[in-house]
């Protein structure tokens, strides 16, 4: 996915060689700044992978709630009475009616 927009590894990062000229940059400076950038790169890379397979999970649970039959949502005034009518005759009996 990512991999044709990013031009560098931490390998290639980690094994790039510097012609030394003259005046040139301290070589344990550039060392410990590539090392940090290495360690950035495989930070990235590790929330990458695990972004993208939350994101496949995602997708995966997603489909399994399209494949579920849909249940209603709401409840009418009727299916209360109708539910309310019912616990009555549960909880008092025939006495309620007689």
């Amino acid at each position: 996915m990512l991999a044709g927009r990013v031009k560098l590894t931490a390998k290639d990062i980690l094994e790039k060689e510097f012609k030394v000229s003259m005046r040139g940059y301290n070589q344990d400076e550039v060392d410990q700044f590539l090392d940090a950038i290495i360690k950035d790169y495989e930070a990235f890379h590790q929330e990458i992978e695990e972004l993208q397979q939350e994101n496949l999970r995602l997708k995966h649970q997603i489909e399994q709630l399209q494949k579920r039959p849909a249940t209603p949502v709401g409840t009418t005034n009727f299916d209360i009475l109708q539910r309310l009518s019912n616990l009555e005759k549960h909880v008092f009996g025939n006495k309620l009616y007689e």
